[in-house]
């Protein structure tokens, strides 16, 4: 074993083609040219990153011809820090010799913080990494300093090369893009989850299960940063459980989900916002068709809060996982979004919700999003989404139905337009099922502008009221738990997009 100092100071770093990057020294392995079959050889890279670090430093290995697998295994220190002050936590992954450019070819798998060592080989390769072989050239092992103490960021690297010939690189299967579905109907899905692939802690097959016993027919896999699940799921889908693939760029400003997208499509999040390049990856994602759906965008962890705008997003995750403040300033700012909308006759954004589960005891459909759809099919599930002709509820046991109605026989549902006379009275009618003792809000333009009695015990009731196209330019749905906390209401049961009054 060898072992190399990596001392870093600011005089010393080169700077990548990458944003707020840096490119360190190079590790250099012997020719194997003498190397019996399954010789290894061994290097250790030791470093400190200050305070003020760029988001991503790059530590070249040169590996040479003849190399099986290898292996990297990291460590780093975690001080004590300050109360208030963030201490230590480094992300890592790994290019091959194709590079690092921004959304290149090179990307062969990230874990983040998940693990401390991972392997690749053309066979196999840890979670979240892409089997293939180990081809000669400079391999770039990619450290993520997510967070530096102010003491700086101490860490060590081992990596190891196994020599020999190199095992059969497997064709990857992926799951079909259609179920057999019921027609045009309401499916329920879950479209950010995590496995084992990222930092999760279920596999595939343990999170096919709960979304069957969830009442679900669709889920999108979405991974941080890695397409590396995406051959994974094809023995988990069925008839009844559609699984489509995507993945959760994970950037510095901010999370989106890219639900839906062709198998094997890898979207890169070295960007902030001030960069200016999420429209690239935003149209990447579109390409290779998905939708664009940022992710809790007021989620208060480092690094989760929206700050890249909504002008590229094709949906927008309202509500994620258990119902809490940060979702309900995220319904505010989305309600907000529909009254510019409005008033400025542009395109409005439709609202989801997903369970972002990773582990016990994350409830799996906790929420799901109930789309209506011409058929279970990776197609129809998208536009269903992309044209707002859904709701999201908090389980399989909730279910609605919400229309709007003229006096001459106009009608609209979710997602929908009614057109109508400016004074033409029009009745809002909401059908609810599995919400005991939950109050109705009817929320419009205007604010809230009708609240009902709660429900009875059984959870089932119709609720109606009576508006004008002149008094709501749109009306939408909400039905809240008991328990409001001075001025905040009961947290959410379900909620729906809008229909829109269009005085004509």
């Amino acid at each position: 074993m060898s072992e190399d100092e990596h001392p870093i100071g600011r005089r010393t770093l080169v700077v990548t083609g990458a944003a707020a990057a840096l490119t360190l020294g190079s590790v250099t392995f012997a020719s194997a040219s003498a190397a019996a079959d399954g010789d290894q050889e061994t290097k250790t890279i030791r470093g400190t990153l200050p305070t003020g670090s760029p988001d991503f430093v790059y530590v070249p290995v040169e590996v040479p011809a003849g190399v099986r697998e290898i292996r990297v295994a990291y460590t780093y220190d975690r001080p004590t820090v300050p109360t208030g002050t963030a201490g230590n936590a480094l992300d890592i992954g790994i290019f091959d010799e194709r590079g690092t450019e921004l959304g290149g070819s090179g990307f062969r798998g990230w874990s983040g913080g998940a693990r401390s060592e991972f392997f690749l080989r053309a066979d196999d390769a840890t979670p979240g990494y892409i089997p293939g072989p180990v081809r000669e050239g400079t391999w770039s092992i990619a450290l993520g300093p997510y967070t530096v103490a102010p003491q700086g960021l101490s860490y060590e690297i081992t990596v190891t090369l196994t020599y020999g010939e190199p095992g059969e690189v497997v064709e990857p299967t992926y799951p079909p893009s259609r179920a057999r579905g019921r027609g045009r109907a309401w499916y329920r899905g879950d479209c950010h989850l995590h496995s084992w692939y990222s930092d999760g802690r279920r596999t595939p097959a343990e999170i096919g299960a709960l979304a069957r016993a969830a009442g679900l027919d669709f889920i999108n896999t979405s991974e941080h940063n890695t397409h590396a699940a995406h051959p994974h799921w094809a023995d988990v889908a069925g008839d009844d459980l559609l699984i489509m693939l995507g993945e959760e760029v994970t950037t510095r400003n901010g999370h989106v989900v890219a639900l839906g997208t062709d198998p094997g499509t890898f979207i890169d999040w070295r960007y902030r916002a001030r960069d200016n390049r999420f429209g690239r990856f935003a149209r990447r994602i579109r390409r290779s068709g998905g939708l664009v759906v940022p992710a809790h965008p007021h989620a208060t962890c480092i690094g989760c809060g929206w700050r890249f705008g909504f002008g590229e997003a094709d949906a927008v995750e309202v509500w994620n996982g258990p119902y809490t403040p940060d979702d309900e300033v995220a319904l505010a700012d989305w309600d907000a979004m529909l009254v510019v909308s409005t008033r400025e006759g542009r395109a409005w954004l439709p609202a989801m919700g997903n369970s972002d589960a990773h582990r016990d005891p994350d409830v799996i459909g906790l929420p799901q999003t109930v789309v209506l759809a011409d058929a279970l099919t990776r197609e129809a599930i998208q536009e269903g989404i992309r044209a707002g002709r859904s709701y999201v509820a908090e389980s399989k046991n909730v279910s609605l139905t919400f229309t709007a109605s003229g006096g001459k026989g106009e009608h609209a549902g979710i997602g929908g337009r009614l057109r109508a006379a400016a004074d033409t009275p029009v009745t809002v009618r909401l059908e609810a099922t599995g919400a005991p003792r939950c109050t109705v809000r009817f929320v419009t333009d205007q604010g809230v502008l009708f609240t009902s009695a709660p429900l009875p015990a059984s959870g089932s009731g119709v609720v109606e009221w009576r508006t004008t196209p002149a008094y709501a330019a749109y009306v939408r749905a909400e039905l809240r738990h008991e328990g409001s906390v001075g001025p905040l209401p009961g947290a959410l049961a379900a909620f729906t997009n809008p229909i829109f009054l269009d005085a004509g």
